[in-house]
């Protein structure tokens, strides 16, 4: 299962990076402000990331 979950949050992260990279664009998102809305993105996708594949574990 980890075989599979693995490359499948890497893909997941690239294109929630991607959506991330067209809001800014779009809304005009300061230069400035724009690490902090990827971190801040970046982190709540892990922790969904990482909360499912413990539910995957051990259900």
């Amino acid at each position: 299962m980890t075989i599979y979950f693995i490359p499948l949050a890497v893909i997941i992260l690239f294109s929630i990076n991607q959506l991330t990279n067209t809001l800014c664009v779009q809304k005009e998102i300061p230069e400035d402000k724009q690490p902090v809305v990827f971190r801040t993105i970046n982190v709540l996708i892990t922790i969904l990331l990482i909360s499912s594949y413990f539910e995957m574990l051990f259900t």
